[in-house]
């Protein structure tokens, strides 16, 4: 039987998410946060949300487990085109040769944009060196993007010569899914981060990507968020953000580049 979700219950939930990750929970996100969350309750034995909302305020494990069902985690190869074309002409040629470029994908997901990026960085960068740190809140995704199988399907999006050069077609258990070189795979560090409490120690970065995560912000969260992100950002480095989303009236130290595209002078 299919337990229903109130209002007042789902404003547990908001105010639960907005705790922990700065993520409000509009009305129209009943059905979601209803469906995403029914079967732990019926794993769980709970009969009401409330209950369940109870269990999440003592029992650490388990309200991750939530916060990683109602994180959105949509994501593809070479989303945004744009910016990996911004990366490849733009920022590469222009890093110092005498250090390693950095770059950090801040809400990764299951790691098709940090794969992507590493595919370019592979290809433009030479014998020069670079890194990528991607994190992202949800522990669940993390495991999904660090063993870096997916359905052919999400293959339409590479670039051929990419396809070819850093990408392996699955076989027998694995047939219909492809993994990278772990050439590629192996430069890519993931770990969790929750954008809205103090940063781990990571050093530096020339490029943090952040992107389709601050349209779960109020302008507040925002604000809080990239002055961190700024914080770790070189001087002349660049913030790339999603193309439906805007800084406008944050008031931060940043010029803007293009729609989608931050300088930090």
């Amino acid at each position: 039987m299919m337990i229903s979700l109130s209002d007042t219950e789902l404003s547990g939930f908001s105010r639960l998410m907005f705790d922990a990750a700065g993520i409000t929970l509009a009305p129209s996100k009943k059905a979601l946060v209803e469906g995403r969350l029914s079967k732990r309750l019926h794993a769980l034995g709970l009969d009401s949300f409330t209950a369940y909302l109870q269990h999440l305020h003592t029992n650490v494990g388990e309200r991750q487990q939530a916060i990683d069902l109602l994180t959105t985690n949509e994501t593809y190869f070479f989303r945004e085109p744009r910016h990996f074309a911004y990366l490849s002409e733009q920022i590469v040629p222009a890093v110092d040769p005498s250090r390693a470029l950095r770059v950090w994908s801040a809400a990764c997901s299951s790691g098709e944009e940090p794969y992507s990026m590493a595919m370019v960085l592979a290809e433009r960068m030479g014998q020069r060196p670079w890194e990528i740190v991607a994190s992202d809140i949800s522990t669940r995704i993390l495991e999904q993007a660090r063993r870096a199988i997916y359905p052919m399907e999400r293959a339409e999006k590479i670039p051929q010569p990419y396809l070819k050069a850093f990408c392996l077609k699955g076989t027998g258990t694995q047939v219909g899914s492809f993994t990278l070189q772990p050439a590629i795979r192996d430069r890519v560090r993931f770990q969790e981060v929750n954008l809205n409490t103090t940063l781990p120690d990571n050093g530096q970065f020339d490029l943090i990507v952040l992107r389709n995560v601050m349209i779960y912000f109020d302008a507040d969260t925002k604000r809080a968020v990239c002055r961190r992100l700024l914080d770790v950002l070189r001087p002349g480095g660049h913030l790339f953000i999603g193309h439906s989303e805007s800084l406008n009236g944050l008031d931060l130290p940043l010029q803007t580049v293009q729609p989608a595209v931050y300088r930090k002078p």
